[in-house]
């Protein structure tokens, strides 16, 4: 057998005997669920008045929120990480997040006095949201990391990128349990600041592991 066809023969090999991509991210969005909900769990768990809390809409919304922001990534990176796959359609529901969070604020600026806008906006848990968040985070962000570098992406940082805002979203679905904060106001500051601090770190670390 010539050199080029055994290659040949070896790649094809490869590819037969190779997880599919699709069921590598759906996997690794698995184990990255499980690995958040146990930081969570351990480190600071559900806020006491819970289900007293699910009663009203403004703490549901944030669940509106980040798991929208959650599932448009989702999808983008899934496209990102194939060479050749079509990205507009998924990076255009990227929008669909941070316009719920904007209606969201503008409705709570005209329902609220303008007086109690910064008590709002400051809340009571900035400090443990901006730490609170990334910490739950970093765990999925480098599992997603591993899958990209699985994967064939052509743009490896905006890739990261977006890894950074899935963690993000997946991150603050659980932190959002556990805030006391529901106020839109807090949610499209802190939680896009702390949000911002994964995506950060996704570009970098991909930026480092992930070209090819």
């Amino acid at each position: 057998m010539r050199t080029d066809d055994l290659i040949k023969a070896l790649d094809a090999d490869a590819r037969s005997t190779a997880m599919p991509l699709g069921s590598a991210w759906w996997i690794g969005a698995g184990v990255a669920t499980v690995i958040a909900a146990v930081v969570f769990w351990l480190a600071i768990g559900p806020r006491t008045d819970i289900a007293t809390a699910m009663q009203t809409m403004r703490f549901l919304a944030k669940f509106v929120f980040t798991t929208a922001l959650a599932v448009s990534a989702f999808a983008l990176i899934r496209a990102l990480s194939t060479p050749g796959a079509s990205t507009s359609r998924a990076a255009a529901r990227m929008i669909a997040a941070p316009l719920l969070v904007a209606v969201a604020v503008v409705l709570e600026l005209f329902a609220v006095p303008s007086t109690e806008w910064g008590t709002r906006l400051i809340g009571s848990n900035l400090v443990i949201c901006l730490t609170f968040i990334p910490l739950i985070g970093i765990g999925p962000l480098a599992v997603f990391l591993a899958v990209l570098r699985y994967g064939a992406p052509t743009r490896p940082v905006l890739a990261g990128t977006v890894a950074g805002l899935l963690a993000g979203g997946l991150a603050a679905t659980f932190y959002a349990a556990h805030c006391f904060d529901d106020s839109p106001l807090f949610v499209a500051t802190w939680y896009t600041i702390a949000i911002a601090i994964l995506a950060a770190l996704g570009a970098l670390g991909a930026r480092l592991f992930v070209r090819w």
